[in-house]
């Protein structure tokens, strides 16, 4: 982190957290440790009720979001205001529907919250966590103009499609992942592919091995709300060489 933070000079940084504990949601614990190392808000997704522990601070965090199209009366908000480095980012996390459990509309959350929000913040980030590539490229073109970032998440493996659509919002179906690359979607293998050869159940463990970091870096024109520029991060562990 302070490498990254040295060459791009972020004024705020988000993640994603919902695997930060092997796997399986997060704890207050990983938290804290990720804010202490300079991340200023953290995203979730599916995983969100994985560990129990969340239900005993998700509330009192505010700079933690849980995809807001969960149903109402669910802990937690789905969005939140990011202020770091003397900036505002307004941050909103939506789940998908297809292939994932059936819940809330996002796009009928998208419209709702992002009209409210505009009213006082033009810089806007959507973290939409789904399965179905075509369901985030249409959040993209649903919130073009309207957002300054639509980034997906949820399917670990960093797609190649970064765009700035027409209206000015930057897009990337799925930022990636930080985690082993020795492994499948940062699980170990074997167990993976006992799962998918058998059929059988089978417990998965968070693989242990040469790392990759993956995410993305966007400029915004604070005036506008409007991306400049969007860029990829794409590390790999024997293969770095910090400029």
């Amino acid at each position: 982190m302070p490498h990254l933070k040295s060459k791009y000079n972020p004024h705020i940084i988000i993640a994603n957290g919902e695997n930060a504990a092997s796997g399986r949601g997060i704890t207050a614990k990983i938290a804290r440790e990720f804010f202490e190392m300079g991340i200023h808000g953290l995203t979730m997704g599916n995983h969100t009720w994985d560990n129990k522990e969340i239900f005993d601070f998700i509330d009192e965090e505010p700079r933690m979001v849980r995809p807001a199209n969960f149903p109402e009366g669910t802990p937690g908000t789905g969005h939140t205001i990011i202020r770091a480095g003397g900036k505002e980012l307004a941050l909103i996390n939506l789940m998908g529907r297809t292939f994932l459990p059936a819940i809330d509309d996002p796009f009928r959350a998208a419209d709702e919250l992002v009209a409210a929000v505009s009213k006082k913040h033009k810089c806007i980030l959507v973290d939409f966590h789904a399965e179905a590539t075509s369901e985030k490229i249409a959040m993209g073109w649903h919130l073009d103009g309207r957002a300054s970032l639509v980034v997906g998440t949820h399917t670990h493996v960093q797609s190649n499609d970064d765009t700035i659509l027409p209206q000015g919002t930057a897009y990337l179906t799925d930022a990636g992942m930080v985690g082993s690359r020795e492994g499948v979607l940062g699980m170990e293998r074997t167990a993976v592919l006992r799962k998918f050869t058998t059929q059988l159940p089978v417990r998965f463990q968070v693989c242990e091995g040469k790392w990759q970091f993956h995410g993305c870096v966007v400029d915004i024109d604070e005036a506008t709300g409007h991306a400049r520029k969007l860029e990829k991060i794409r590390l790999m562990e024997d293969e770095w060489i910090m400029e």
